[in-house]
């Protein structure tokens, strides 16, 4: 049995809050503006009411005319005014519903980012770039689409659609029953292109974002491609891809077609029957059926109203179901583990442990990219304080050890332990403190030459700072510049050789038990190289250290063949 150090840190500053969701955004920016949901709301429901009010209108201005009671100017004043109040009243929603729209694309899109600087590492590697920038951008658009053409105007309609058959129910009650009747088959039909049509958005989706992150694969290693002869294979695969989401469009094309003759045509059939029936002259059908000229123009008024919006519904289903496509991409996104959820557990040296284990263990390790296994049952240990080289050709897969140490990929299969902790469940905030981490290459931040050291990290000192120059050998370099530690960092500030010094400055500022060094006097010449081991003596003393190296006289303490 496998003795493990279980030991609790201290809890971050950082209180975990509860996951985030696109509901959940959209329910707190609806609270943060209420004067704009309050008018929306107004808006919406003034629009319903005035609705309703001209055809019954126009209804008396008919029968007064039938009945040779003259025209009445306030009546055909009202009627006109009701009209414009409609107007008005809509032309406000959706201007309302616009801005309503914008401010939670915003909000949408500040919980995304959020959300993405405080994932693990693990699940931002795990990322393909592709996917992830159609979450930011396609997914939140059809998230605004939802409020500006979607859901609002689906509750509005279907309030309408009610209100009408209430009044309907008043004036003609055989009408009412049978558009109740008629109901229940629309709705049927309804959820039945819904549902093909939201399984087709999703196909389409995911097509499309596999389709957008191989652009970018492809150009990232269009050297690669070339070399081997792969364009064909490459293009085959984004055809594929493209293949893919045409046939998810086809679908929701097709369905989208059909919804909208279908409706029309119910819509002219209804009228037609209620007409034939009115004027059958049966005592008994028209107590359900009959109605004078003017409650018979309103009639067909209200007809139209109560199937315009139902054809809306279907013309607003496939917004809906994209919408509702994005907010599942998107709450997938927002479900992914963050930093402060990994379990709180990380090695301390400074704990009692009830047996000594490994600093650093691969336990039977397996790992690949995606088909290509790169580790299979890999098994080695590195005590407290050993110097060990890992060597072995190119495409090894030394590089990618390292990546595992520090806990940025989960291994196949086996462990990767730190001090008998798995490596993935060290806390970011603590890694520093583990690891020193000194590339081939110098990558230069923007900033000043202290902050190339501390990597913004205002845990660390001026005086740690200097420290690790010292002993990367750099100080007296930096003292000469202009400005000192504060000079502002430039390519041509440093030779090769000086930029490397920085880097092993970088790795050590943070006084890490563990360095890490991948192959860093590769590009070196023979005297550039000889200062930088030098350096590095000095900074690997008193600590662990596992270098890759493809030469013999680079190697230092046990060498590890991969």
């Amino acid at each position: 049995m496998r003795h493990r150090q279980e030991v609790v840190v201290g809890k971050s500053n950082r209180t975990i809050e509860k996951k985030n969701s696109v509901w959940a955004v959209i329910f707190r920016t609806t609270k943060e503006h209420k004067a704009l949901s309050g008018g929306l709301f107004c808006a919406t429901i003034g629009a319903i009411l005035t609705t309703l009010l001209p055809p019954l209108v126009l209804a008396r201005i008919i029968d007064g005319i039938t009945r040779e009671q003259g025209l009445s100017a306030m009546l055909i004043l009202s009627y006109f005014g009701f009209l414009a109040c409609t107007g008005l009243l809509e032309a406000t929603r959706e201007a309302l519903l616009t801005v309503f729209g914008q401010k939670m694309t915003h909000a949408l899109r500040s919980s995304l980012m959020e959300k993405f600087t405080n994932l693990t590492t693990e699940g931002i590697t795990r990322q393909e770039p592709g996917v992830l920038v159609s979450r930011f951008i396609g997914d939140v658009d059809t998230v605004e689409n939802l409020f500006t053409s979607g859901i609002v105007s689906m509750v509005a309609d279907s309030c309408k659609i009610i209100s009408i058959l209430v009044v309907i129910r008043y004036r003609n009650p055989g009408l009412a029953l049978l558009l109740v009747l008629l109901l229940p088959g629309i709705f049927a039909f309804t959820r039945y292109v819904q549902k093909n049509t939201l399984a087709a958005e999703i196909s389409n989706r995911k097509a499309v974002a596999r389709a957008s992150g191989h652009v970018p694969e492809t150009l990232h290693n269009i050297r690669t491609v070339h070399c081997l002869g792969k364009e064909r294979y490459m293009k085959e695969r984004y055809d594929g891809y493209i293949t893919d989401s045409y046939r998810a469009l086809e679908k929701t094309n097709f369905y989208d077609s059909v919804y909208s003759p279908v409706i029309l045509i119910l819509n002219a059939v209804v009228v037609a029957m209620i007409m034939m029936l009115s004027a059958s002259g049966n005592s008994k059908v028209l107590m359900f059926f009959g109605m004078s000229a003017g409650t018979a123009v309103a009639v067909m008024n209200y007809i139209s109203q109560i199937f315009a919006p139902v054809e809306s519904l279907g013309m607003e289903i496939q917004t809906i179901q994209t919408a509702m496509a994005g907010i599942h991409r998107i709450n997938e996104f927002f479900e992914m583990e963050e930093i402060g959820e990994i379990e709180e557990r990380a090695p301390n040296s400074g704990e009692n442990i009830e047996r000594k284990v490994p600093l650093l263990e691969f336990d039977h390790v397996t790992f690949g990219y995606d088909e290509h296994i790169v580790l299979k049952d890999m098994t080695f240990r590195v005590e407290e304080g050993e110097q060990v080289t890992l060597s072995g050709r190119t495409g090894a897969g030394k590089s990618t050890i390292f990546k595992l140490l520090l806990g940025l990929y989960s291994p196949e299969a086996g462990e990767v332990l730190v001090s008998g902790i798995p490596a993935t469940k060290v806390p970011p905030s603590e890694k520093r403190k583990w690891f020193g981490y000194v590339e081939q290459s110098y990558h230069m931040v923007p900033g000043t030459v202290a902050e190339q050291i501390t990597l913004y990290d205002e845990s660390v000192s001026r005086e740690q700072v200097k420290r690790a120059a010292r002993l990367a050998g750099l100080d007296s370099e930096i003292e000469t510049l202009e400005e000192g530690y504060d000079t502002r960092c430039v390519p041509e500030l440093f030779s090769q050789g000086q930029w490397q010094l920085l880097s092993i400055a970088r790795a050590i500022v943070a006084e890490p038990k563990i360095l890490l060094l991948d192959e860093i006097t590769a590009n070196l010449d023979a005297e550039t190289e000889h200062q930088v081991m030098q350096a590095l003596k000095r900074a690997s003393e008193k600590r662990t250290v596992v270098a890759i190296s493809h030469r013999v006289s680079g190697e230092m303490g046990r060498v590890i063949n991969i």
